[in-house]
């Protein structure tokens, strides 16, 4: 008989600081392939082992279920009746996802106009109430922050301590595949709280014996919204890649930590580099990506170039959300127009035949 997927609480439960025997809050998230890319490593130029945690198969199409499903988990523990978060996207998704599966409420601010279409029609379709706002993800933050003091409700944003400890079993898995970490470990960076995780995750493995090295933690930014890279926030952060679209990550000093004692960099990526991935990503791979997935490609390539990851290296990159988030960038991409011919055996036959000479 097939085991049914019970999710990450049930599967890490000792490794969480949740409420001992509380109710999981879950939609059978984690568990997400990694998978080996077999034409990338030509196309970088470099003889590397390559792998994709491709977290855009997680229920929400997103990483962001990993965390919420603790942090929900561990509110619904305690009570609470509604959550609530600043999002550019995927953590609204995950946040109303979990939120319904909890019969609770769900709060969601994001930029007005700032937000993939994919990713606002989630948190719609499960229920939650879409606060507009006439500013940018910080700002929404922010206000989030203020208004947990005064209303009941809890905070998902990767602020919350709940959201990280979920997100550190993505770690947990790489190594249970791979049988070791990788040396290197690339990932798009935001809000921060991801590359935060991955090396929270990939320490306790590592202090408990279960694996004998730690990779090196590179972070890539998009270059219009790379607070990293300038040492300080930025107000108006810009980039194609609406889920990395922000200019004071609240994990700031969790991600410097990991960076410097991993012995990793940050870099920044244009939003040409980022497209260009996504469409290799999709070409070379068969593996549909939204646009901040494609930071970790993107910065891989550039770091490969430079030298700076060399042959006979073992990469993980993680993609962390679906293609799917974001159509309009992808169908954009696109600009030759589709074949349109008569529905007859020889057009459809020549057609053919011209695209395969």
């Amino acid at each position: 008989m097939t085991q049914i997927d019970t999710g990450l609480v049930e599967k890490y439960r000792a490794r969480l600081p949740l409420p001992q025997g509380c109710q999981a809050i879950s939609l059978c998230e984690g568990n997400t392939p990694l998978i080996p890319c077999v034409n990338l490593p030509t196309k970088l130029g470099v003889d590397i082992k390559l792998y994709a945690k491709y977290e855009g198969l997680n229920p929400t199409g997103s990483f962001k279920d990993r965390g919420m499903t603790v942090a929900v988990t561990e509110a619904h523990a305690r009570g609470a009746k509604a959550v609530i978060c600043a999002s550019t996207g995927n953590t609204s998704a995950a946040a109303a996802a979990y939120a319904a599966r909890a019969n609770m409420h769900c709060f969601v601010l994001i930029p007005e106009g700032k937000i993939a279409l994919g990713k606002l029609a989630q948190a719609r379709m499960h229920g939650a109430t879409v606060i507009q706002i006439q500013g940018n993800f910080d700002q929404g933050l922010a206000l989030v922050r203020e208004v947990a003091e005064v209303v009941p409700v809890e905070i998902v944003n990767s602020i919350n301590p709940f959201r990280l400890q979920g997100q550190k079993t993505a770690a947990f898995e790489i190594i249970e595949a791979l049988g070791r970490a990788p040396d290197y470990h690339v990932l798009p960076v935001g809000n921060a709280g991801n590359i935060s995780a991955y090396w929270m995750g990939y320490r306790e493995y590592h202090d408990d014996n279960l694996c004998s090295n730690l990779p090196r933690m590179c972070g890539y930014q998009a270059e219009g919204a790379a607070p990293f890279l300038h040492g300080e926030p930025i107000e108006n952060p810009e980039t194609v890649a609406t889920a990395i679209r922000i200019g004071a990550p609240a994990s700031w000093d969790l991600a410097e930590q990991a960076v410097e004692r991993s012995s990793g960099w940050f870099a920044s990526v244009s939003d040409e580099q980022i497209l260009q991935a996504q469409r290799w990503l999709a070409e070379s791979e068969g593996i549909f990506c939204e646009p901040a997935s494609a930071a970790s490609l993107a910065g891989l390539a550039q770091d490969c170039e430079r030298g700076n990851i060399g042959p006979g290296a073992v990469v993980v990159m993680t993609l962390t959300g679906h293609g799917l988030k974001d159509p309009d960038i992808a169908i954009a991409q696109r600009q030759e127009p589709m074949v349109t011919v008569s529905p007859t055996l020889a057009d459809v036959r020549e057609t053919i035949i011209s695209h395969l000479e």
